[in-house]
């Protein structure tokens, strides 16, 4: 009989396992967080911001078109159907570009920057005069100056019962004659021409005949500032235009009775006026002489007695020639 061998195994208590599944339980975590924190990004980003997150992943597609480039870049064509761009790609942006100006429209442009430089300077300066002319100091608020699409206007109105005229007639005070001093001595030098407009209320003037209203009233103190500026060495040249307004264009509309519709306004007009008159050219700049100027004094010599190369300014300099006989 064979011997039969028993084998028991005995097995004893659970081992150790390592920390492999702390290393797998850590990347879980770390992915949850990262995904709740595009979440709550998500959440808080405004609709335009999507768009543009969703346009930065969205790519470009092109049609099946043959006409135009036909590349991925997806370019355009002059024809109607060419390639085009998605809708959902990236936004572009297009710039567009002037065209090119002509001469005269260069020089028009020229010329305007140069007339509101000298608008600025000649408001300035007006300002500057008031307020370093004691007698005049408290007449500042009574003078308006600002620049329509006419010109530079120059308005001397009635306010704060201060009139630059007595009631009903032509005859200006004496401060309105230091104001129009220092108003000529600003635009004296200056290309514009000038535009005179005499202004009322709407109070009625005159015993109601209509010999006299307020549309002879405005006209005759437009008048007068004309004369008065004339004296102070204005030429009569620069008097483009001269009128009476009435009441018909009133500083206040809503209070069409107010004092400070009694105006008279000075206009220097845009694009008007030889400045060349001035000595300036249309750039500014000084006129300098055509003759006579640098370092050797024009030629005086008559033309029946200049030599060829004698130095005429209109004469040619004659240079030697030479000739190389040809080989037989």
């Amino acid at each position: 009989m064979p011997d039969i061998v028993i084998k028991k195994i005995k097995k004893g208590g659970h081992g150790h396992h390592g920390g492999a599944w702390k290393v797998a339980y850590a990347d879980f975590v770390t992915a949850m967080m990262a995904f709740f924190l595009l979440l709550w990004l998500l959440s808080s980003a405004t609709d335009e911001q999507l768009q543009g997150i969703a346009n930065y992943f969205s790519p470009e597609t092109v049609s099946s078109s043959d006409s135009g480039s036909g590349g991925i870049l997806g370019g355009t064509s002059l024809a109607v159907e060419g390639s085009l761009r998605s809708e959902m790609g990236a936004p572009s942006v297009s710039m567009p570009i002037p065209p090119p100006q002509t001469p005269e429209q260069a020089a028009a442009a020229q010329q305007a920057r140069i007339e509101d430089k000298e608008f600025d300077q000649a408001a300035e300066e007006l300002r500057e005069a008031l307020k370093d002319t004691p007698e005049l100091a408290g007449l500042f608020d009574n003078l308006i100056i600002d620049e329509t699409d006419e010109g530079l206007r120059i308005q001397i109105v009635d306010k704060d019962g201060t009139s630059m005229f007595p009631s009903g007639s032509p005859a200006m005070n004496d401060h309105t004659r230091q104001l129009l001093a220092k108003v000529a001595e600003a635009i004296e030098g200056m290309p514009q021409d000038i535009a005179i407009d005499g202004h009322t209320d709407s109070v009625p003037f005159g015993d109601g005949s209509g010999d006299y209203s307020n549309w002879e009233l405005s006209a005759d103190r437009a008048l007068a500032t004309r004369r008065e500026l004339g004296a102070l060495g204005l030429p009569d040249s620069r008097f483009g235009k001269v009128s009476g307004r009435a009441d018909t264009d009133p500083l206040l509309p809503d209070a069409p009775n107010n004092e400070q519709n009694r105006r008279i306004s000075i206009t220097l007009l845009r694009g008007t006026g030889d400045r060349a008159a001035l000595g300036t050219e249309p750039d500014g700049t000084d006129v300098q002489p055509s003759s006579g100027t640098g370092l050797l004094p024009p030629d005086t010599t008559p033309p029946s007695q200049q030599t060829p190369g004698s130095g005429g300014a209109n004469t040619p300099i004659t240079r030697p020639t030479f000739s190389v006989p040809s080989r037989q």
